[in-house]
């Protein structure tokens, strides 16, 4: 057995999701908005002028495979470390070895690091003068927010990136490339598979296509082949591969429900809301899918009506999916009822889209010299500042205007008469503020 052996049945070895990694930008999969004709991030790469930056999304996007995409494409080193066993020592020798590749060759080093998010303070820091000097071009990969779950100090020196789930015709398109590629994919297993099965596959993956590649792997190489060699790949063997049973209901069934479902939530109808729930999930909609609808529902149709439903609903969410079915249906259904049952206000929706209009229609940015950050301002800078009213010196409130002279007179949130709404405009007459429903003379 020589060399060229071992590399063949390494490469066999390989996961059908790591066998089908795009190499090039033409092959990438999805998030257009990223890497589409003209943007942003495929000029910088063809132009080889792309800066560190971080790519944040959930599982199975894409996130790796753009990482190696770009040091293919631009023909740079690429180092790959993982933040949760790496520590500053790594760090130290793969910067090390860049500025080595750049001092020796002129040969970039791409350091691709997975779950950026879990580098502490010390670690990030030992990045910081690397990514500063240019040694080396940092590619961040994380499903935390990475303004929040990230040292600021990493954020700032890096362009963000945010990936979106793949749809299910894109995941779709990729399982029946995968399926006729003889080199990288199954073409050699002759498989032929029933439409139904492969759409069942992309709508279970939930976005992940890393999760769609691996059920399709999986129900090939465990389908029992037919006389002539070949293999057909049944619904029933897509279900039992991705562990999740077709959808009993066609897909229009599917919307339908769904809609009476949110509509049922608005409409303060538990048991129509709580069926709705369990015919979808019974049916084989992703519980997980209701609990996200139900978060949506505790904000936009009761809102500040009753502020805890989105606690109780977040919580149903985070409790499923620690938890799962059918465990997790308890507090969801518990979750369900409670919205249900609270009063409801679609004030902060409304408030929401009348702002953002605004933000994006008036622009104004004069934000009053008053409530600038005159920290390290001139003296007449601080000057203004001085002029800013802190409203506990007055008891917690006092009349300011905070909002642009455009947009002084402006009522975005105009709280209802409906449950904690109603206590809601008490405590600003209280406090001699308008109660925001139009009757105290404020602009419209």
């Amino acid at each position: 057995m020589d060399l060229f052996d071992f590399t063949d049945h390494a490469e066999k070895a390989k996961p059908l999701a790591e066998r089908m990694r795009a190499n090039t930008l033409d092959d990438f999969i999805g998030q257009k908005h990223i890497v589409g004709e003209n943007s942003l991030l495929r000029r910088a790469i063809k132009l080889d002028r792309l800066g560190s930056c971080i790519f944040w999304g959930p599982p199975g996007c894409g996130k790796t495979t753009l990482a190696n995409v770009i040091a293919l494409s631009t023909g740079g080193e690429f180092v790959r470390l993982n933040a949760v066993n790496s520590g500053v020592a790594d760090v130290k020798k793969a910067v090390d070895a860049a500025r080595e590749n750049l001092r020796l060759y002129g040969k970039k080093t791409y350091l691709l690091l997975d779950e950026c998010h879990r580098f502490n303070k010390t670690q990030s820091d030992s990045l910081l003068p690397a990514i500063e000097q240019g040694t080396i071009l940092f590619i961040g990969s994380t499903t935390e927010n990475p303004y929040a779950a990230m040292t600021p100090a990493i954020v700032s020196r890096c362009r963000v990136f945010e990936f979106k789930r793949l749809t299910e015709e894109e995941i779709e398109g990729a399982l029946w490339s995968a399926l006729k590629n003889r080199h990288k994919g199954l073409g050699k297993y002759d498989v032929q598979a029933e439409d139904a099965a492969v759409k069942h596959i992309a709508r279970m993956a939930g976005g992940d296509l890393r999760t769609a590649y691996n059920a399709l792997e999986l129900a090939v190489l465990t389908t029992p082949p037919r006389p002539d060699g070949g293999i057909t790949l049944t619904l029933a063997d897509a279900e039992q591969s991705i562990q999740r049973k077709a959808l009993s209901y066609n897909e229009d069934d599917y919307y339908d429900f769904l809609s009476a479902f949110c509509k049922s939530l608005r409409g303060s109808d538990a048991n129509a809301a709580l069926y709705y729930a369990m015919r979808l999930i019974e049916g084989g909609c992703d519980p997980m899918s209701v609990a996200r609808r139900l978060v949506v529902h505790s904000a936009e149709d009761v809102g500040m009506a009753d502020p805890n439903a989105l606690n109780v609903a977040t919580s149903a969410m985070v409790a499923l999916e620690h938890l799962g079915a059918p465990e997790g249906l308890i507090p969801l259904s518990e979750a369900i009822i409670y919205v249900c049952e609270a009063p409801k206000s679609p004030a902060v929706k409304k408030a929401m889209f009348a702002a953002k209009e605004d933000a994006s229609r008036v622009r104004d940015d004069n934000v009053p010299s008053y409530l600038k950050d005159n920290s390290y301002g001139s003296a007449a800078d601080k000057a203004q500042s001085a002029k800013y009213k802190y409203p506990h010196d007055y008891g917690g409130y006092v009349p300011q205007q905070y909002l642009p002279d455009s947009l002084k007179d402006r009522v975005y949130y105009r709280p209802t008469d409906n449950g904690f709404e109603r206590r809601v405009k008490e405590i600003r007459r209280e406090k001699g503020m308008p109660a925001g429903d139009g009757r105290d003379g404020e602009g419209k």
